[in-house]
């Protein structure tokens, strides 16, 4: 393990430099990785894993559209593609990687093959962290870790199959064997994490939750909408309110961000650009970190769990998600960013 100070905080993080794949391999020689769902983390880490020398087989319900992907991803039924109560029985790591409402709705059969000295595996905290909603509570004898790669599993693989890796974070919440670390750092070397950092389960998903609401969903979401909308009450065309809103962050300075950095981004733009910047960012910290501090307060309460839950079990929950994902379709905003995409020189 690696000591690295980020801004004079040191924090535990594991490269491939001091872990390589090839310590990965010979830590899960003599493992089965069973992948209990074949979602949206599933494919990539699965398929990275296999990539990567490891022992994997899929456990998915037969003739689920799921099913019919890892089929046609190579997962042969019978020899790597089993029922998955078979792939469970099998297995001595289980990589739960169903949904939250999933790993809710399947854990008394996943229960049952968790014999001593198996571990399992999570890519999020949730079911772990807010145990007494979920009903997910581990036997005592097996390890319980996890591997988050901060991105979608299409990022985790696209990143992969392009040489690089995309970063994860790790945690131990139960060491049976004494093997727990070893096994968590082996397991996100293998499915093509960058480096991996240090955490817990309640830390990882407090920030995860937080996250997808903030800066990586929701906030941004809202900010793109409320900038279109004022550009084009004000006259401003669709083509040119979506460029100066999100063509231009996402194609060319978010970039120059993840190259060096924002002061690099700054540094790199116009000098008016750069003044209007440093004027006006703190006005938005302002306006906007008390929203913050309330959706982390509901995050740490249990309330966007609860609300996660009660959602996602409904057997409606399929037809009102298209409904409110056709309704960003649909707006004008996305339209317009839809024509803009396919205008782009490389389409």
């Amino acid at each position: 393990m690696a000591k690295i100070n980020f801004g004079g905080v040191e924090e535990n993080v594991a490269t491939r430099e001091e872990f390589p794949l090839s310590k990965a391999q010979e830590i899960l020689k003599d493992e089965v990785i069973a992948i209990i769902g074949y979602g949206v983390q599933g494919p990539g880490q699965s398929l990275n894993l296999r990539d990567n020398g490891i022992n994997v087989i899929i456990g998915q319900r037969k003739g689920s559209r799921s099913w019919d992907k890892a089929v046609a991803d190579g997962w042969e039924p019978g020899k790597t593609l089993f029922e998955i109560e078979e792939a469970c029985e099998r297995g001595t790591i289980l990589q739960y990687l169903l949904s939250d409402a999933g790993q809710i709705e399947q854990w008394p059969t996943i229960k049952k093959y968790l014999t001593p000295g198996k571990a399992l595996y999570f890519s999020h905290g949730f079911g772990i962290t807010y145990s007494e909603r979920t009903g997910i509570i581990p036997p005592e004898d097996i390890d319980v870790i996890l591997v988050a790669p901060k991105g979608s599993g299409t990022s985790l693989r696209r990143m992969f199959l392009e040489g690089r890796g995309l970063n994860s974070s790790y945690a131990i919440f139960q060491d049976a064997t004494g093997k727990a670390k070893e096994r968590v750092i082996a397991l996100g070397i293998g499915v093509g994490s960058g480096y991996l950092f240090e955490t817990n389960f309640k830390k990882e998903v407090y920030s995860d939750l937080t996250g997808e609401r903030g800066t990586l969903m929701g906030a941004i979401q809202g900010i793109f909408s409320a900038q279109y909308e004022v550009l084009r009450s004000h006259g401003h065309s669709p083509s040119e309110a979506f460029n100066e809103t999100v063509e231009e962050l996402t194609q060319s300075l978010m970039p120059l961000v993840a190259e060096n950095g924002m002061d690099w981004m700054y540094a790199n733009c116009s000098t008016t650009a750069q003044r209007g910047a440093l004027d006006w960012w703190k006005k938005f910290k302002d306006a906007t970190k008390p929203v913050f501090e309330e959706l982390y307060a509901e995050v740490a309460a249990g309330n966007e769990a609860q609300k996660s839950i009660d959602s996602n079990s409904k057997t409606d929950y399929r037809e009102k998600l298209e409904e409110e994902l056709k309704e960003l379709r649909e707006s004008e905003m996305w339209q317009a960013g839809a024509q803009v995409r396919k205008l782009r020189p490389e389409n």
